[in-house]
């Protein structure tokens, strides 16, 4: 067999051997760039968005009401305080939630890591300038004593004379806590993140309005604002 002969042949092998064992071991490249077209950019979910002003103005020439507020990630994004309770009393696990001693804490001073909401602050003076009665209501577990109540009136800068103490509905599993109280204390408006806090306006016969849940809430999965067919404040997650 001559030079060129053996050189074809050679070739022929080699590709034999190589081809698909090449195929096999290729990888495709990571896709490092994701395009969007406009139609993506401007689509939106059918959401009944509403400000702070809409809400004022759909009051307009009503007298003073009762409003009541969820206190975390509405009024407070407490994330810091329930954070670390979990890495105190219970990391990797949301046992933390039931135990008396994180409540005593987070009720009793960590709340001075919260940070107040600007949709809170713009709500709140809102209400304040109608007179309107304001009320706090939150499934935290009670305790026997609580700084919540200060640091609320501090942080909102609440008058003495318009300041209602907080109210600890507490959790019961089944039961939405808070429907009762919102009846007793004949409120509205009642403003809150999560969807038990829309139901629980609806089934005590008030009005039920979204505050966006923080993204980097440690409250998680993210609820689904809107999907109940409530008004949703604009720019409320901070």
């Amino acid at each position: 067999m001559n030079t060129a002969k053996r050189l074809l042949a050679l070739g022929v092998f080699s590709l034999a051997i190589t081809g698909p064992f090449a195929q096999a071991t290729e990888a495709p490249a990571p896709a490092l760039y994701q395009g969007v077209n406009v139609a993506q950019l401007a689509h939106q979910q059918p959401v009944h968005w509403v400000s702070v002003a809409q809400i004022e103005n759909s009051l307009s020439g009503q007298p003073p009401i009762a409003v009541g507020f969820d206190i975390d990630d509405t009024l407070l994004y407490s994330t810091p305080g329930f954070y670390r309770g979990q890495q105190m009393f219970s990391p990797g696990s949301d046992a933390y939630l039931n135990n008396p001693q994180f409540w005593q804490k987070m009720n009793n001073g960590w709340d001075d890591f919260s940070i107040p909401k600007q949709v809170a602050r713009q709500l709140i003076a809102m209400h304040l300038k109608r007179g309107d009665h304001i009320y706090f209501i939150t499934a935290r577990t009670p305790t026997k004593t609580e700084t919540v109540s200060r640091t609320i009136q501090q942080d909102f800068s609440i008058p003495d004379s318009a300041m209602n103490k907080v109210i600890f509905s507490g959790f019961r599993a089944g039961q939405n806590t808070k429907v009762s109280w919102i009846k007793q204390k004949n409120i509205r408006i009642f403003y809150g993140d999560a969807d038990s806090d829309i139901t629980a306006a609806r089934d005590a016969g008030a009005r039920g309005i979204r505050v966006l849940r923080a993204a980097n809430s440690s409250y998680q999965p993210l609820p689904e604002a809107g999907d109940l067919g409530e008004e949703v404040i604009v720019d409320s997650q901070y």
